[in-house]
């Protein structure tokens, strides 16, 4: 007779085993979804598929390291992925909803942002087990694909008048900064140091709640604003440790001589 248990403990595993691809793909058709949506003028739509493939994104990576099921596959997996929903849907989208109207500096804006995204990505995949695990080297895709889908679900929400000159090249200098942002050596904070199975007080649970019921407030706004300043946060670190590091050395030389 056949050992059904047996069998039926490889199934589980296997479940388990595609658990965190299955999300993966979900951040794919997510992302895909955005460029289908972009290309028939539904950019509000659009940008918030990217957010959704973002949600999606933090979550395999999490899955796989609660089950155990982390692997090669998912990790190759996961960076395809990523270039697709964080590297050319945000600049399709912001392409397709603005930045058409400067011409070739629209398009190579947007080739400016999905290069920095492939080097970006590859870079991760070669140092990810040489750099400090507590931040990211350069701005993270999904966080620069936030920072473009952003911007774009932030003007169409409050109807910001996009035939403007001035918004545009505000659209390009957002996407130019994205993408040269994520190709830099500024150290951005990577909360992988948080661990979803530790305990927490419980003015932990207040402030999470406190962090939705902000966010639903006025959720184009406040994303925008608070992807903003994590964008920015990677440049104030890199100042401060640099200035540390010009004390450090001046104290040196002075004990020294």
């Amino acid at each position: 007779m056949p050992n059904f248990s047996m069998r039926d403990s490889e199934n589980r595993h296997r479940s388990i085993y595609l658990l965190p691809n299955a999300f993966t793909t979900a951040a794919l058709f997510a992302g895909f979804y955005a460029v289908v949506q972009a290309m028939n003028d539904r950019f509000e739509v659009a940008a918030i598929a990217i957010f959704v493939a973002m949600v999606l994104d933090g979550m395999d990576g999490r899955v796989a390291r609660l089950t155990n099921t982390q692997s090669a596959f998912g990790e190759q997996y996961d960076s395809l992925s990523d270039m697709t929903s964080f590297g050319v849907a945000p600049a399709l989208v912001m392409y397709e909803w603005i930045l058409n109207d400067l011409g070739r500096w629209g398009w190579l804006a947007a080739f400016v942002y999905v290069s920095g995204a492939a080097l970006r990505l590859a870079r991760f995949n070669t140092n990810i087990a040489v750099v400090d695990k507590r931040y990211f080297q350069g701005l993270p895709s999904p966080a620069a694909a936030a920072l473009v889908a952003g911007f774009v679900w932030l003007a169409v929400d409050n109807k910001l008048p996009i035939h403007d000159s001035l918004m545009a090249w505000v659209a390009f200098t957002l996407t130019m900064y994205a993408g040269i942002t994520m190709v830099s050596n500024a150290p951005f904070f990577s909360g992988k140091s948080f661990a979803l199975g530790r305990s927490v007080p419980f003015w932990g649970i207040l402030l999470v709640v406190a962090v939705f019921v902000f966010v639903s407030s006025d959720p184009p706004v406040v994303l925008f604003g608070l992807f903003v300043l994590y964008g920015l946060s990677g440049w104030i670190t890199w100042a401060w440790r640099w200035n540390r590091a010009r004390r450090l050395t001046q104290e040196r030389r002075g004990h020294t001589s």
